[in-house]
């Protein structure tokens, strides 16, 4: 199989992935706010990618790794699991994951804008039509399950304010990723750029954690909400470890724009999940933009 068709499947991978993990990111969110789940999250994705290096590659953090790796890498994990996960977080707690996804999936643009920029890739006309086919396919599904929701009893300013996170987040995924191509190059191990990542992550959110005097409070909070513990402990799991991971080889085996964009099919990939465990009804407009998505996925893996 060609590396990009393997690029494509990591990409889809992770879209499947990150739909799960939104769900539970938000019901933790909503029980003991957005920031206690991001630093706790990303200590868990440590013990959890790390686990799982030592087990593949005989130690659990990678050794002999060139500065400009620690560098690309670092900032990478700043700007994505740090600055843009909070956003994201935040965007879920005030507006809801429904309009948090829809936000978050301007990241192909702003992806596709900075890889030309900065790393010289185009996409052909065939390929940005399929690329705006499948976001607006995802658009539509994401718009037809807001179609009755309560966003009436948010305020103004927290309307405002959710969105601007989700914008906010949808540039940072896509900084991100183009930072992350750079600690990639020469085929260095996704896992371990997942590892690095995930550790300056976590460093920087504790570090800051224990300035402003959050350190104990966010253990001491986590380990009185049990169900909060369990979404955060099944989220990263999935998300963060998992979900990364496989992002990391989308990236590497695929363009930029092309993989963002299929990563960015999280709200057609979670249809199903919506529908069983908040057993919300699918209209035959959601099936239908469900198909135009799928229909122009296809498109972008086959051109």
């Amino acid at each position: 199989m060609e590396t990009s068709y393997l690029g494509a499947a990591a990409a889809l991978t992770t879209a499947g992935l990150w739909s799960i993990s939104s769900i539970q990111f938000s019901i933790a969110g909503r029980r003991v706010g957005a920031v206690i789940v991001n630093r706790t999250r990303l200590a868990l994705a440590v013990l959890f990618v790390g686990a799982m290096h030592w087990l593949m590659l005989g130690r659990p953090f990678p050794a002999g790794v060139e500065l400009y790796r620690y560098l690309w890498l670092g900032l990478s994990a700043l700007i994505g699991l740090v600055l843009g996960d909070g956003m994201l977080f935040q965007s879920y707690v005030l507006v809801g994951p429904r309009i948090g996804v829809l936000l978050l999936s301007m990241s192909p643009v702003f992806s596709t804008i900075l890889a030309w920029l900065f790393l010289g890739e185009r996409l052909a006309p065939g390929e940005l039509g399929a690329m705006a086919l499948a976001l607006g396919g995802m658009t539509w599904v994401v718009l037809e399950r807001g179609r009755g929701a309560a966003t009436r009893d948010i305020s103004g300013r927290d309307f405002a304010l959710g969105i601007l996170f989700g914008l906010a987040a949808a540039f940072c995924q896509a900084a991100n990723l183009v930072a992350a191509r750079q600690g990639l190059a020469g085929d260095f191990p996704a896992l371990s750029a997942t590892m690095i990542r995930m550790t300056v992550a976590m460093a920087a959110m504790w570090l800051w954690a224990a300035i402003v005097g959050q350190f104990g409070h966010t253990i001491r909070r986590v380990r009185a909400d049990g169900v909060a513990g369990r979404a955060i402990a099944g989220g990263a799991f999935i998300g963060p470890f998992l979900g990364v991971w496989m992002s990391m080889l989308a990236i590497q085996m695929a363009r930029i724009g092309i993989a963002s964009t299929l990563m960015a099919m999280t709200p057609v990939l979670s249809l199903p999940l919506v529908c069983i465990i908040f057993r919300e009804q699918v209209s035959g407009r959601a099936v239908l933009g469900t198909l135009i998505a799928i229909v122009g996925v296809v498109l972008m893996i086959l051109l």
